[in-house]
């Protein structure tokens, strides 16, 4: 007979690391597809009034944004310009802008555009009625002012 020796202690074995460049790569790649890169410079600064009724925009795809506030760049002034795509505009540029960006999209979804307004909340209304009024010559009639949620009162 012979003696069986289960005393010794068992050492559980070491962790793999040979997957681990795998996996490292399989993140970088993941990450590199659904990272979205910023599409416009801004090129005005835009500090957003607050708003208590807000709603969040269901479909961004079919959102054009216009930007209004004063130019970072001191060269340019510091009365508010109109900001569309990544250039200053005019406000009889807009009618142009607009059809170029319908035209850039299905027929179905040229309905569905909305305009939305950037606007710094120091800029005066002027602009914004200029604006207004050739988005209503253009027929963009559904508009969207782009605030900050938060009653003025809460700070």
């Amino acid at each position: 007979m012979s003696k069986f020796t289960g005393k010794g202690k068992k050492r559980t074995p070491g962790i793999s690391t040979a997957s681990l460049p795998d996996i490292i790569f399989m993140l970088l790649f993941f990450f590199m597809v659904v990272t979205v890169m910023r599409e416009l410079d801004p090129q005005v600064k835009v500090v957003q009034p607050n708003a208590t009724e807000t709603e969040k925009l269901q479909k961004k795809a079919l959102v054009d944004y216009i930007n209004v506030g004063p130019p970072f760049d001191a060269r340019y002034g510091t009365e508010p310009k109109i900001q569309l795509d990544d250039a200053f505009a005019d406000v009889e540029e807009i009618p142009i802008w607009i059809k170029q960006n319908r035209d850039a999209r299905k027929e179905a979804e040229q309905p569905l555009i909305t305009t939305s307004l950037k606007v710094d909340k120091d800029a005066k209304m002027g602009i914004v009625t200029d604006i207004k009024q050739e988005l209503r010559e253009s027929n963009a009639l559904k508009i969207n002012y782009s605030t900050l949620q938060g009653s003025v009162y809460d700070k």
